[in-house]
């Protein structure tokens, strides 16, 4: 016994000289670290800017939009302070970078916000190099001009050239981001009107595509879809047009070219020759030639150019929607244009569309969200194979030997394994999107995929690694503007939850006529391409409509919760996104922030409200909506003392259908405001296929009322609006004079509006209560 007490005695005293050693070993790493420390200090405060022909406030980085560029070296360390000199909550999200859970910059879930008036310290080793970027995690900051660059130089070049230049592009809006994020709420087609991007049914019907028209409708969908917002300017480093003289011909420049905007994705095209893409979201891969590059909202890339020996080059960026552009010169002399990227041809995808076995509209809501059934949404919408199985045999199955590293280690250590073969479920899921562009009709997608980057070593695993399928149904409403994965906004939802040493493999299948760049913090995941072994690692990736892309990662030592999200900035605000976790202790610092805090933020109350004057009537029409409820408070007013209000609250139980109840006040005899009566109502409102709004209700003097309202854009700016009513009494309640046992009320309205402003249109309309008027209709 007294030996084992000795023995015991010693293990203690080996594993304390053990412990030292470690703590030494980690003094002396910290130590070393130090000595190449980088220090920034960046301080956000709002300012009057103008970005584009308007003096409006902004929020500055140490004064400028975007902010300094952070150039760092692999290995060393970062000590980061950002000052709030603002009235409201900030943060910063250090995009793409592999740093502690704490600093991630998430508020509420991984950091803590930055209050008014207070500096927060952010510090994290350099564990790679590349192209990367910074912007505010905070409501819609990062569309008010939080957001600047990171370059972390490595420690040995990878590729020859004599300078470098960084380039972030973005977009810029004079309203407030709120009120673009409110007004989208409230279904306006302004902003598509503004750009000249919308389909009014004109020109619908003289393209021949009245067929493809009714097609979408039916599926409750106005037409197809690319970018949702009006944006006056877009920039390059925070102007337009930027010029770079100083660079000499037969320099090879490193672009660094960064996606800072909100929500708009662009075509890169440059003047002369073609560049060399050298690197996609600050990692290396194979050199390739590459003109008219797509890249989505936070992606990277990295090109080297050349300056010819006459004449400037132009790097020029197209909005994907061909609603405008922004260049940077390069050099010096008569400029070498680049390339004009065609504006989409919105009705020509559209009759494409129609033409396909595909089932669109999946709903962004669910009357259950705790079912989630992700292959049951994947099976009822979207394409639906005519042959599924001679389908699978024209595809190259790219997933051949495909687990990934996600960490750092795998980018430096990939093993050659293979992974197990799938079943033939699986390889559909993995496939298809690479090779959709081959089946008939979707040549119009054909250009949004990453088979043009590879991998410089190969990135995958042992196949012995357990494996985790999830799969995610990309899912939206336009018309209430609600965004959510397999038909759940994240207010709605539980965590994803990730375990260590597995592989996570993550199926996006886009259900919607939108593009979604998927951005996944604190991990690089592996983008399955026609590479297949070589298949390259990326931190955000670009998911086209109706399509699939898969990811896998894998779990290692960067545990804790990390955000999950559309990187357009008022998809994520609107509930597309995720916490992905490992389901470890969250950091005692963080107990003063719960989590829901942020969730909250995807789930905020948006007012759209409406006045009408006009020559024979007024009217009122107040609603406030989050993403399940709504609150209405309407009223109309006849010159001919006609008089009806009401207040309801609704419930959406899914997209298309809710049930509410209120309180209805209206004038009993025509034209009369001597009597009023007041009831209760209750019923359901339900978007019918082909758009029509119906109403169903009943009162409390059992009186059945059933309504149907729509409204159709013809040209553009005009819409033509109908609304029909009818309402019977059976006498359940009330008395009849004379005997009769029953009478019915008819109330109907028609007219056109023709659209001066986002704010302000003029409308002129026949109602049988009213008569025949015109005036102004006002939208705030």
């Amino acid at each position: 016994m007294k030996t084992l007490q000795i023995y015991a005695s010693h293990l203690k005293a080996i594993r304390y000289i053990c412990f030292l050693y470690i703590l030494s070993l980690g003094y002396v790493s910290i130590a070393h670290a130090q000595t190449d420390t980088v220090t920034y200090h960046l301080t956000i405060r709002k300012e009057m800017v103008d970005k584009a022909g308007k003096q409006v406030m902004g929020m500055t980085l140490n004064g400028g939009i975007p902010g300094p560029t952070l150039t760092f070296k692999e290995g060393g360390y970062a000590v980061i302070y950002v000052k709030n000199e603002m009235g409201v909550e900030t943060s910063i999200h250090w995009h793409g970078l592999l740093l502690p859970n704490f600093y991630d910059g998430v508020p509420y879930l991984t950091t803590p916000p930055i209050e008014p008036g207070h500096t927060q310290k952010y510090e994290f080793p350099l564990r790679q190099s590349g192209t990367y970027w910074y912007h505010s995690h905070t409501m819609l900051q990062e569309q008010s001009g939080v957001y600047g660059s990171i370059v972390i130089q490595p420690k040995e070049k990878s590729f020859q050239y004599e300078k470098e230049l960084v380039v972030v592009l973005s977009d810029w809006t004079n309203e407030k981001p709120h009120n673009i994020l409110r007004f989208l709420r409230g279904g306006t087609e302004w902003y598509n009107i503004k750009k000249g991007t919308a389909t009014p049914l004109n020109q619908v019907i003289a393209r021949g595509g009245l067929k493809a028209q009714l097609n979408f409708w039916k599926q409750r969908m106005e037409g197809a879809d690319i970018a949702d917002i009006y944006y006056p300017a877009f920039l390059t480093n925070g102007a337009t047009t930027q010029e770079y003289p100083d660079f000499k011909p037969g320099e090879k420049v490193r672009l660094r070219v960064i996606n800072g905007a909100a929500s708009t994705s662009f075509w890169m095209t440059f003047g002369g020759e073609s560049p060399t893409l050298v690197s996609a979201d600050g990692l290396d891969v194979v050199p390739v030639k590459h003109d008219k590059t797509f890249i989505g909202v936070a992606e990277t890339y990295d090109f080297i150019v050349t300056i010819p020996e006459q004449g400037k080059i132009e790097f020029r960026a197209t909005a994907q929607d061909g609603s405008g552009q922004t260049s940077a010169f390069l050099g010096q002399g008569n400029a070498i244009l680049a390339p004009d990227v065609p504006r989409p041809d919105k009705i020509g995808m559209m009759m494409k569309m129609a033409e396909m076995d595909m089932k669109m509209g999946a709903p962004a809501l669910k009357f259950n969200p705790k079912k989630d059934e992700p292959y049951k949404m994947m099976e009822k919408w979207g394409m639906q194979m005519k042959d599924e199985m001679e389908a699978m045999q024209e595809m190259d199955h790219g997933m051949h030997g495909a687990h990934s590293k996600n960490q750092m280690g795998s980018m430096n250590m990939a093993k050659d394994t293979t992974m197990a073969h799938h079943n033939m479920h699986e390889m559909d899921m993995a496939d298809e999107e690479g090779k959709m562009q081959n089946m008939e009709g979707m040549s119009m997608f054909s250009e949004y995929n990453y088979d043009y980057l590879k991998a410089p070593e190969k990135t995958t695993y042992s196949s012995d690694l357990p494996v985790k399928e999830i799969l995610l149904n990309l899912t939206g409403n336009m018309q209430r503007y609600i965004w959510s994965l397999n038909g759940i906004p994240l207010s709605e939802t539980d965590k994803i939850k990730i375990n260590g040493g597995e592989v996570t493999r993550i199926t996006f299948n886009n259900l919607t006529m939108m593009h979604h760049p998927m951005h996944l913090h604190g991990h690089f995941f592996r983008v399955i391409n026609e590479n297949g072994e070589y298949s390259p690692l990326k931190h955000t990736v670009n998911v086209p409509p109706m399509q699939k892309i898969t990811i896998e990662f894998y779990g290692s030592e960067e545990t804790g919760d990390w955000f999950f999200h559309c990187h357009i900035l008022y998809h994520m605000m609107s509930g597309m996104a995720r916490i992905v976790s490992y389901d470890t202790p969250r950091d005692p610092r963080m107990d003063e922030y719960p989590v829901s805090k942020l969730i909250d933020e995807t789930d905020q109350y948006y007012s759209f409200n409406m006045l009408d004057m006009a020559s024979h009537m007024t009217a009122i029409n107040l609603s406030t909506a989050n993403i399940r409820n709504q609150f209405n408070l309407s009223a109309e007013y006849g010159w001919n003392n006609n008089f009806e209000a009401e207040f309801t609250y609704e419930r959406y139980l899914y997209d298309y259908l809710t049930v509410f109840a209120g309180v209805n006040v209206e004038n009993t005899v025509p034209e009369s405001l001597d009597d009023t009566n007041t009831t209760a109502v209750a019923g359901i409102r339900y978007l019918t296929p082909y758009l029509f709004s119906l109403d169903a209700r009943l009162d409390n003097e059992l009186r059945p009322r059933i309504s149907l309202a729509r409204s159709v854009m013809v040209f553009p700016k005009v819409s033509l609006f109908g609304y029909y009513e009818y309402q019977a009494d059976f006498g359940l309640v009330n008395d009849f004079e004379n005997g009769a046992n029953y009478s019915d009320e008819v109330v109907w309205s028609a007219g056109a509006e023709y659209m001066l402003s986002k704010n302000v249109s003029l409308v002129g309309s026949y109602d049988n209560r009213f008569g025949m008027g015109a005036g102004l209709s006002i939208r705030f």
